[in-house]
């Protein structure tokens, strides 16, 4: 196969059948889908090209190898990457992968902070996501119809469950069978092992709490690789917890590990980096997208390129941007936006709840290496009974491991003594925190700034978002249900902890969704339910712009389901000449 740097162009007269805008995981699978459909698609990216396995530069480096020892420089943190620095996966490690604020800003009404974080190169966040893999359920996608918060979703699990099994069955999902009507099952490969703490304390949590049931965090880490993968050139995953570095192995799922190297091998793909694409172009004639046009980032040059199908993969708040300033006579307020509510309905997940405790009797027990995952309890609230004070659930995830040398390195001491009580590990600990769904709310919103812009001359995003009584109300019950199970569990000095909302503001998730919303009705959501805008059959929107509510599981696996889904029927449609 050809090196992908040969895929790179920077104009082209020629016209795609498929234009993809973004590169991280919906991206990466448009592209392989389109192009193994048979679609001439160009990848459209506004950030640099990464190179796999060659421009991982933080990969494998100790942290006293590294000129800051592993930190960022606290002003270049300040002044560059205010908001990027809040994010988990944030160090000198993987500084490169992540935008820089002072060239990128957005505004935020006082009061009310949004943590955008961002990573646009090749790969988009694909290199440093989290990795955790979940289907959604009916209970799931029947909630905004039950409850009435949001439109009904114009899709059932049923709709989904295929694609589902296409993309794990590429992708390759670590995680055990349990039957869990809340949870269903994936295609899956070996799970990773509890240690011994957590396993004796799934016991206890199973046999008091059933049938809710503490799980292996399901991830897209290759515990034991599949031939599909073995195919693909990816490796066993080396547990080195370094994955937002970046993986040399193609232990976990990325673009360029998983999705890119088939749609390359097509010969039908190019790719257009360091091109920021300012809106999509419209023919109010026929009433379909043509291009899309974008902003060298170096040279500021404006250009066009030309396509039958555009598909939007940049992200829920990018794409949701390039939509609001593609604006017409047709289409004053943004592209598509014929309902009024493109912009409206955004979500992100809760988090900054939960609890930990000490637990005794396992003094004689360790454990080996690392992980990429961790124990996880799905949603058990509002399954099978109503809880009275809110809506929704939320999942719990966390883990066990015993107090190590940097922890007994605060406490007094000196000499002999000291030197022998730091080379003994400490007290084993467990905790658990939540992540939880946000409701879908009208005035959850972005917009465009009316008179900011960043340094390509692109309108600022407006971002809106703050968290309702309900939020707060299962934030509340994250903490409290969490000490309850510790105490069940018999963990002592247990500590509840919630996180204020400057401490952990939406966006901070990285989980956004909402915005560009499907929906049965034209009159009250953008798309339908294969992410077709109702108002321009040639024009779709595949990432989590697309979600009507958020659910309590981790959403990147079902945005590459319904990626995948979405494709498939554009390229039908297509063929078929219906767009």
């Amino acid at each position: 196969m050809e090196p992908v740097s040969s895929f790179y162009i920077k104009t082209s007269p020629e016209r795609f059948d498929a234009i993809v805008v973004g590169s991280g995981i919906t991206g990466g699978w448009a592209a392989k889908e389109l192009t193994e459909r048979g679609l001439k698609t160009l990848m459209v990216e506004r950030g640099r090209p990464v190179e796999h396995g060659v421009d991982y530069i933080g990969e494998n480096k100790d942290p006293w190898v590294m000129p800051n020892r592993g930190k960022v420089d606290a002003t270049v943190a300040d002044e560059q990457y205010f908001n990027q620095k809040m994010c988990y996966a944030f160090d000198e490690h993987t500084q490169q992968f992540f935008n820089n604020d002072r060239d990128m800003p957005y505004s935020t009404p006082q009061g009310r902070p949004f943590s955008w974080i961002r990573g646009n190169q090749l790969g988009g966040k694909s290199l440093m996501w989290a990795r955790q893999s979940y289907r959604w359920s009916d209970l799931d996608f029947e909630a905004n119809l039950k409850d009435g918060h949001g439109v009904d979703w114009p899709i059932r699990y049923a709709d989904l469950a295929p694609w589902y099994s296409h993309v794990e069955r590429h992708v390759g999902i670590s995680g055990s069978k349990e039957n869990l009507a809340v949870l269903p099952d994936s295609e899956f490969l070996p799970a990773f092992d509890f240690n011994t703490v957590e396993l004796a304390l799934k016991k206890k949590f199973d046999a008091k709490y059933a049938p809710a049931r503490m799980i292996m965090g399901r991830t897209a880490n290759l515990r034991t690789p599949g031939e599909t993968q073995l195919a693909q050139g990816r490796g066993q995953c080396q547990a080195r917890s370094q994955c937002h570095r970046g993986c040399s192995f193609g232990a976990y799922f990325s673009t360029q590990s998983s999705t890119l190297p088939p749609a390359v091998a097509t010969g039908r793909l190019r790719i257009a980096t360091d091109s920021i694409v300012h809106s999509v172009i419209y023919d109010p004639k026929t009433n379909r997208a043509t291009g899309v046009r974008v902003i060298d980032a170096k040279t500021l040059e404006m250009r066009e390129f030309h396509a039958k199908v555009v598909v939007l993969c940049a992200s829920t708040l990018a794409s949701t941007a390039i939509l609001l300033n593609s604006k017409s006579e047709a289409f004053p307020n943004g592209l598509a936006n014929s309902s009024g509510v493109l912009g409206h309905y955004l979500m992100d997940h809760l988090f900054g709840a939960g609890a930990s405790g000490r637990v005794e009797g396992f003094e004689n027990d360790y454990y080996q290496g690392r992980r990429p995952t961790g124990p996880y309890i799905p949603r058990f609230r509002n399954v099978m009974e109503k809880h009275e004070k809110f809506l929704r659930g939320y999942a719990l995830s966390g883990g066990a491991g015993r107090e190590g040398w940097t922890s007994a390195a605060w406490k007094p001491g000196f000499g002999k003594d000291f030197k022998a009580m730091i080379r003994k590990p400490g007290a084993w600990r467990f905790g658990l925190g939540g992540q939880g769904e946000m409701l879908p709310r009208f005035e959850n919103m972005v917009s465009l700034h009316p008179t900011r812009k960043d340094k390509w001359g692109m309108p600022q995003l407006h971002i809106d978002c703050s968290y309702s009584d309900n939020d707060r109300k299962m934030q509340q019950d994250i903490a409290d249900t969490a000490a309850n199970i510790l105490e069940d569990l018999g963990l002592k000095d247990i500590e509840k902890h919630i996180k204020s909302l400057e401490d952990w503001p939406p966006g901070l998730s990285i989980h956004e969704m909402g915005t560009a919303r499907m929906g049965r009705d034209p009159k009250t959501s953008v798309l339908n339910g294969y992410n077709q805008a109702h108002d321009v059959p040639n024009l779709f929107v595949t990432d989590g712009a697309a979600m009507a509510s958020c659910a309590w599981q981790n959403p990147s696996l079902t945005f590459m389901a319904m990626t995948a889904r979405a494709c498939a029927y554009a390229v039908d449609e297509l063929k078929a000449g219906r767009i």
